[in-house]
């Protein structure tokens, strides 16, 4: 099988597993912040990764934001969850850019957008400093037509 192929079947089916499981902010398979290994996915070691074994990782995922245990998620436990997940985000986060290690984020601690000059200069098209409406709705119309028709794709409607 191509490896292509596999890799969107694999993705696809997280997804499948993503929009009812969505809630339990558990591990994701890509992205930045792609934090599970094919081993965990492979739970019974066999080199493969198997339907039941992604839905035995969505039904521990379920059961893990199901705290009281009755088989349903109620907004309390979907919020508990989603916080939790966030406070790992937030520490993590404060982790990476806390430059003086005084446990909190400066302003000048703060990323800066890598290419935001360029961006700016490409979009202000008549050089004249500023952005005016019609380059401002150019550049949207450029960037919600990019990825198109492929996987990841991104546009108005999404």
């Amino acid at each position: 099988m191509n490896k292509a192929y596999f890799i969107t079947g694999v993705l696809v089916a997280s997804l499948g597993f993503a929009s009812t499981s969505a809630f339990a902010f558990g591990p994701r398979l890509q992205g930045p912040g792609m934090n599970i290994s094919f081993e965990a996915l492979d739970t019974d070691g066999n080199g493969q990764i198997t339907q039941p074994e992604l839905q035995a990782m969505g039904a521990a995922r379920f059961d893990n934001t199901d705290t009281d245990g009755n088989g349903v998620l109620s907004a309390g436990e979907l919020t508990a969850r989603a916080q939790q997940h966030v406070g790992k985000r937030v520490t993590g986060m404060i982790e990476r850019l806390d430059i003086d290690g005084d446990g909190v984020l400066s302003r000048d601690e703060m990323p800066r957008p890598r290419q935001a000059g360029r961006m700016f200069a490409h979009f202000d098209e008549d050089g004249s400093g500023g952005i005016s409406e019609q380059e401002f709705n150019q550049a949207k119309a450029k960037i919600s037509t990019r990825g198109k028709g492929r996987l990841g794709g991104y546009g108005p409607e999404d």
